[in-house]
């Protein structure tokens, strides 16, 4: 018994129709915009990862007809566009919501409980992997890593972090960004839109008073690696319960030369010190 091409799922129909064209409005910001990317690079063809993040802040997703504007303004074919576009998840391929909201599930975060507060939040939220609320608010995600594994697990939202989440904590969260209550994140400025987001990621300041300065940089946890390798002392818990203030930072302690352990230092051994017990290196041969 045979089957057709309709029955099998294979369209047979015509081509798809090009994309339509921006309205001229839009689409000469655009270009003034997009001149401006342009100039920062000697290849112009390099411009179109910023470029494409530059249609998402107008769309809300690569849109076909963002992909075909990049591919005028570059001078590059469409088939080019739509290879970057698709290889790189940070470009979404249908219409999200104003929040992306990222559970790390790799292997620590998954561990620490990634899984749990992904299947917590799907359940809460009624919405599957990539899918978005009816409200246009949150598009909810899982991410194989965010990063930040020092802080397990994490979530983000618009690309900025909230450490040592749980499954209530990342349902608080949600139900705070679904009402327009204030969020701000365990580090980094505060919330801003998907579009938004998406124009500071093409290359564009970030307008928003302040937001520059509450840029986050590397906590505690993060830096507990490189105080060791110093002979630092850190405190005793670097990572503060993930329902409460972290506590006041501790005093750091100035090693003595002898409690030095960075590989930077320098270290008398027997190739730069004739008296060592061991006596200066020979070289080869000798």
């Amino acid at each position: 018994m045979t089957t057709s091409s309709s029955e099998r799922g294979v369209g047979l129909g015509m081509p798809e129709l090009p994309p339509p064209a921006y309205p001229d409005d839009v689409r000469a910001r655009l270009e003034a915009d997009a001149r401006e990317v342009i100039a920062r690079y000697p290849d112009s063809r390099s411009a179109l990862l910023p470029l494409l993040h530059l249609v998402q802040s107008e769309d809300g997703h690569v849109t076909r007809t963002g992909m075909k504007f990049c591919a005028d303004v570059l001078e590059l074919t469409t088939a080019e566009v739509t290879a970057v576009a698709t290889f790189y998840s940070m470009y979404r391929r249908r219409p999200s919501g104003d929040y992306q909201v990222g559970v790390c599930t790799n292997t620590l975060c998954a561990v620490m409980g990634g899984d749990a507060i992904f299947e917590t939040l799907q359940e809460h939220l009624g919405v599957g992997n990539g899918e978005t609320t009816g409200d246009g608010k949150v598009t909810l995600e899982h991410i194989e890593c965010n990063a930040a594994c020092d802080y397990a697990p994490v979530v983000m939202v618009n690309w900025e972090f909230f450490d040592n989440q749980t499954p209530a904590s990342a349902t608080r969260l949600v139900d705070d960004l679904r009402a327009d209550r204030p969020v701000e994140p365990t580090r980094g400025a505060r919330l801003c839109t998907f579009k938004e987001t998406a124009r500071i990621l093409a290359g564009f300041p970030d307008e928003r008073p302040g937001a520059v300065e509450e840029g986050g940089s590397a906590g505690p946890a993060s830096l507990v690696g490189l105080r060791l390798a110093r002979g630092e002392a850190h405190p005793a818990r670097v990572v503060h319960p993930r329902d409460a203030a972290p506590p006041e930072e501790s005093a750091v302690h100035e090693p003595s030369p002898a409690e030095r352990l960075s590989s930077h230092d320098p270290v008398e051994t027997s190739a730069s010190d004739p008296s060592h017990p061991s006596g200066p290196t020979a070289e080869e041969g000798e």
